[in-house]
């Protein structure tokens, strides 16, 4: 990287005019300094000798840091560098830049005794280190300040303890009886040098960035490069002015109690170095980002080549999703809550359940349970549970800095992997940012919870179970098109489908000689007549009648529903879930019917499970509407015109029960009196954009006029146990 800074520093040289411009570090050039800059490139000319710039300037920092604290103070500071010094190669790294770096000390102290001028200094330190690149530079010339400035705080320090410290001190004519002003000296400096081991760590930095990911011709770093010479002069000045300050002191002795040191020119290069480093951090971290955007780029494109390739099991698989060293154990056992390996998930199946830190508790509550209910009947004889699939729970905060930052973020992810008797991974920030963006990519990730299947060799079976789950739970195992589909064909348009596994006491309903009716809406005025008149009919008529309130697919008003779900038990309406959940999992598992027969292409007018789910959600969207079914034969699904239907019972069809039977003669009535007078609405409804991995289809027919119908995008926010979310929906 370095050689390509210097041939792009050497390009924009050449172009340097002696017009005024503004230069990348926001200071304005003159002509003058352009001139400058041209004589500093001059005695630029690096030769193939290298030394590790960062070991070195780890030392000198730590000497700086160290340098006016008390000896007393020194256990703040790690004992690392001690460690590190002893190490062969830091040793061989001083034994081959020592005599630069006792050259350059040399030379600043002399000249600074003698009174030359800092600029003529400067130049000169340039000269003796024309060799090395502008990095090496800087650093071993803040070797060199730290060469001197440690020996003399290390004179101050240890006077009063140590005899050779204090004979050394006089020779040298450190005024150490007077550590105030000293102090007060070494306080003036302190920004000084503060910014010029910024300075030199960013140069260092952007010289140590990988040729691999960024070159000089990216606009991030292309116009800082050309700073970079006069970032570097005014650093090895600034030792130049700080070196001529402890000179200063040492050559006054005792009177320098009565002198007022002038700070101007200290604040001056403070103040500039200040600018620079600004600007150099600034580069740094646009670098660093483009940087990780483009090894996001490398790594997405192996992902993806990855899951092209066959493989014999499927831990190549996984630590590429979760990850890749074998350093640490990157998952948590959701039973023994110990971290485990990866290792746990060789050759299995394996469910990733990705989301946001906002799953919903519904969404939890009904996968634990039937992921608990699915391990105890895969209980064996021997007591332990033969699982041929696992979970993982895959949490997603994007970015990932949110998390970092975020104390409320961390626990709640702790809350939510503290109720999971999965695995879940061990933190959010293991999941590296290509990884994310492979699954919103590939899987269609967003946010919304997915599950996507991998089978025992790491090949994708399903990009998104989760519809699959709500609807079979684990008897759609392996997860596979093929069961899906084998599934569905022992499947009917019956009741058993629309209520299974939800509600035990509905289930229990089910008998032939018994009407039931699922009704729905947020009408409570409408709920009242329609309830009232249905039982009235059912009475008159001799049949059995059971009813249930089934709520509202729109969860933004779950507090409203609930209520309502609560006047109507109150008040004896009907039997109503009280319970959020199973309302929830009622219409999640229609609306996952609906995806699951759509990612199989049986979104047509002929399949009568896909025509009812559109019916229901279709009407719901509208208002009140009611399915009523004897046994598990659904008999129709109605609007909101039901509560007339029933409401004319006495008026109208009455007489019809005794010739046509219940069943028949409401039938007839809805359809040839009450559609006929209010008019059959066209559908609407809502797919989620979250369903747009292959389960939203090219055009749909309505159908109730068969007419192809329009797609609309629509933004809608809903909020759910006070989480607000921007959420888009294709509205057909």
């Amino acid at each position: 990287m370095e050689s390509l800074i210097k041939n792009e520093q050497a390009r924009q040289m050449a172009k340097a005019t002696g017009s005024h411009e503004i230069n990348s570090t926001g200071l304005t050039t003159s002509g003058d300094e352009n001139v400058m800059l041209k004589l500093i490139q001059h005695t630029h000319s690096p030769d193939a000798r290298e030394f590790e710039v960062g070991g070195l300037l780890s030392l000198v920092e730590d000497i700086l840091d160290r340098a006016t604290l008390d000896a007393d103070d020194a256990s703040r500071f790690p004992a690392s560098t001690e460690d590190k010094m002893l190490q062969s190669h830091m040793m061989s790294v001083l034994d081959s830049v020592s005599y630069a770096v006792d050259r350059v000390a040399c030379e600043i102290a002399y000249k600074s005794l003698t009174g030359s001028d800092a600029h003529q200094i400067t130049m000169s330190v340039f000269e003796h280190l024309s060799s090395f690149h502008w990095d090496g530079k800087l650093v071993l010339t803040l070797a060199a300040f730290a060469l001197n400035y440690g020996e003399f705080w290390l004179l101050v320090q240890f006077y009063s303890k140590n005899q050779l410290a204090k004979s050394l001190a006089m020779l040298k004519l450190v005024p150490v009886q007077n550590r105030v002003t000293l102090q007060s000296v070494s306080t003036s400096l302190n920004d000084l040098i503060r910014e010029m081991k910024n300075v030199t760590r960013c140069v260092v930095e952007l010289s140590e960035l990988p040729g691999r990911y960024i070159t000089p011709e990216v606009p991030e770093l292309s116009r800082t490069i050309a700073s970079i010479p006069i970032a570097v002069y005014w650093t090895i000045r600034s030792v130049v002015a700080c070196i001529a300050q402890i000179n200063m002191i040492t050559a006054m002795g005792h009177e320098m109690m009565n002198t007022q040191m002038d700070s101007w020119e200290v604040s001056m290069l403070a103040n500039k170095l200040k600018n620079i480093h600004e600007h150099l951090s600034e580069t740094l971290r646009l670098c660093h980002r483009y940087i990780e955007g483009q090894r996001s780029s490398e790594a997405l494109k192996k992902l993806y080549a990855l899951f092209e390739a066959t493989h014999i099991d499927n831990m190549k698989v996984l630590k590429a999703l979760i990850y890749p060293k074998d350093d640490i154990s990157p998952l948590q056992d959701g039973i023994t809550k110990k971290k485990v390996h990866l290792d746990v998930l060789r050759r299995k199946t394996v469910l990733l359940l990705i989301s946001d830190l906002n799953i919903s508790q519904d969404e939890l509550r009904t996968f634990e349970q039937i992921y608990t209910d699915s391990r105890k009947n895969l209980m064996g004889h021997d007591g332990k549970t033969h699982m041929p699939y696992e979970v993982v729970w895959i949490p997603v905060v994007d970015p990932i800095d949110d998390y970092d930052r975020s104390l409320p973020l961390q626990k709640k992810f702790e809350a939510l992997r503290s109720t999971m008797p999965w695995f879940s991974v061990d933190s959010p920030k293991i999941i590296q940012r290509h990884v994310v963006k492979f699954m919103r990519e590939r899987w269609h990730f967003m946010n919304k919870p997915i599950l996507a299947v991998l089978d025992p060799q790491g090949n994708e079976v399903s990009l998104n179970a989760l519809h699959m789950m709500w609807i079979w739970g684990t008897a759609a195992f392996p997860f596979t098109r093929t069961r899906e589909e084998e599934l569905w064909r022992g499947e009917s348009w019956i009741l058993n489908l629309v209520v299974d596994g939800i509600d035990p006491i509905i289930f229990s309903w089910i008998k032939p000689e018994t009407y039931i009716f699922l009704y729905g809406g947020e009408d409570m005025g409408w709920i009242e007549r329609f309830t009232k008149a249905a039982r009235a009919t059912a009475t008159d008529a001799n049949i059995k009648l059971e009813m249930a309130y089934v709520g509202k697919r729109n969860h933004s008003h779950r507090e409203q529903i609930r209520r309502i779900s609560e006047t109507v038990k109150a008040r004896d309406l009907s039997y109503s879930w009280t319970d959020p959940a199973m309302m929830w999992f009622f219409w999640t598992r229609l609306e996952s019917m609906l995806y699951s027969k759509i990612q199989l292409g049986k979104a047509d007018d002929h399949d009568d499970v896909m025509q009812g789910i559109k019916k229901i959600l279709s009407y719901d969207k509208i208002g009140g509407w009611a399915l009523l079914s004897k046994g598990e034969e659904i008999v129709m699904i109605a609007h909101g015109a039901i509560d007339r239907t029933v409401s004319e019972y006495d008026r109208t069809w009455k007489t019809d029960v005794a010739t046509k039977g219940y069943k028949q003669a409401i039938y007839d009535h809805y359809f040839d009196v009450i559609l006929r007078d209010t008019g059959k609405p066209c559908s609407h409804f809502d797919f989620h954009i979250t369903a747009r991995s292959g389960r939203i289809p090219d055009k749909m027919n309505c159908f109730e006029c068969h007419r192809p119908m329009e797609k609309y995008l629509s933004f809608a926010c809903c909020h759910d146990e006070k989480l607000l979310r921007d959420e888009e929906n294709y509205n057909f």
